[in-house]
């Protein structure tokens, strides 16, 4: 009797650890953006729609949207959230990205050109799961400062 509780409670904990091992990643899903939340700059790739999936143990993040000229553009990220720049394909203004998480709903993420930073900031998951804020920072071409903010309800 004593070993069968034992063994429910162990196959029990096993479980519930298992279950919070793998809870589901706040980013994986499709997002819209927002353009009347969001606060823009001139110059700044807008994302219409940016997808993240899981592909063999990492983060697959797919943008579509148009480029600081209007033309349509599709930017592909695969990578974890480990501080470690990947490769990015299809952006016209960065050619890596590295994200690192800050907490549950939270990363820090940076644009890089030539393993130089050009872009940097957060996106945030709001608590229910259904908004996704970019709040990211850069320069523009006279070194001014500026900082946008894209806002993106889950589809």
């Amino acid at each position: 009797m004593n070993r069968a509780k034992n063994f429910s409670l162990t196959a029990s904990l096993v479980f519930v650890t298992a279950a919070n091992c793998f809870a589901a990643n706040p980013y994986i899903g499709t997002w819209r953006f927002n353009e009347a939340k969001s606060k823009m700059h001139a110059g700044v790739t807008k994302n219409n729609t940016i997808t993240y999936s899981e592909e063999g143990g990492k983060i697959k993040a797919i943008a579509d949207g148009t480029d600081s000229d209007g033309r349509p553009n599709h930017s592909v990220w695969v990578g974890k959230f480990d501080g470690k720049a990947y490769p990015v394909t299809g952006n016209p203004h960065h050619d890596a990205e590295r994200y690192r998480v800050i907490n549950d709903h939270s990363a820090a993420i940076e644009g890089l050109w030539g393993g130089k930073v050009v872009w940097w900031g957060t996106i945030t998951i709001s608590r229910d799961g259904k908004t996704r804020t970019a709040l990211l920072h850069s320069t523009d071409a006279k070194g001014k400062k500026f900082t946008v903010k894209k806002v993106y309800d889950r589809v």
